[in-house]
């Protein structure tokens, strides 16, 4: 990320599943990677968790303002080519290098996860901010009356496609949500962004105008 005076992740806290049940499904970490631009609190994000609204309420609320940190594994993908995909899903098709020559943010995400509906806002401010900047928002559900429901409901405008398959997720090595990756103009990935961000703040957008 040249010019910007970050590099493109900080060490941070080791992992905690201390709030996850005993043989759940449910993984959160506050470890090793996290997006140099996130100032202030975030919300944390998720490995494939669908519990019931309560209980993350009852386990996660308190967790809220705690930065959202990736397994550690993926930083290596930063400066390398973004592995192509094609994702159709009957309404919508994206093709990723269709969009070569224009800089990208791929958002993986899903309707019943929490931290993706808190970023939701600003990334739609983003993508109305931003026109020229490409946003596909590629998400996991696998119910497409709840998901069609949720991008009707929610007035997301930005270009979506569902992937219940989670075939783009799986070529990103990602599992975790919400996920976002930068793409320049050229393919290779310039930045990778773990969990909620705040799109609206003056340090990611004037990232995104250096690309």
């Amino acid at each position: 990320m040249k010019g910007t005076g970050f590099s493109p992740y900080i060490n941070a806290a080791k992992s905690s599943r201390a709030l996850a049940p005993e043989g759940s499904s449910f993984e959160l970490t506050q470890s090793s990677f996290v997006s140099p631009f996130r100032f202030g609190p975030v919300a944390p994000y998720y490995r494939d968790v669908r519990f019931p609204r309560c209980f993350f309420f009852v386990f996660l609320l308190p967790l809220a303002l705690l930065s959202a940190c990736n397994r550690g594994a993926h930083p290596a993908q930063t400066n390398k080519p973004a592995p192509d995909f094609t994702v159709t899903d009957g309404a919508s098709t994206v093709h990723l290098a269709s969009y070569r020559g224009q800089v990208v943010l791929v958002n993986f995400w899903a309707t019943w996860c929490e931290p993706c509906i808190v970023e939701l806002p600003s990334l739609l401010e983003l993508h109305r901010d931003q026109p020229n900047l490409v946003i596909l928002a590629v998400s996991i559900d696998e119910d497409p009356d709840a998901y069609a429901q949720f991008i009707a409901r929610r007035h997301v405008d930005l270009i979506t496609v569902r992937d219940p398959s989670q075939s783009a997720a799986k070529l990103f090595h990602t599992d975790m949500w919400p996920e976002t990756y930068v793409i320049d103009r050229k393919g290779i990935i310039r930045s990778k962004f773990v969990g909620a961000q705040d799109w609206s703040s003056p340090e990611i957008r004037a990232f995104l105008k250096t690309l």
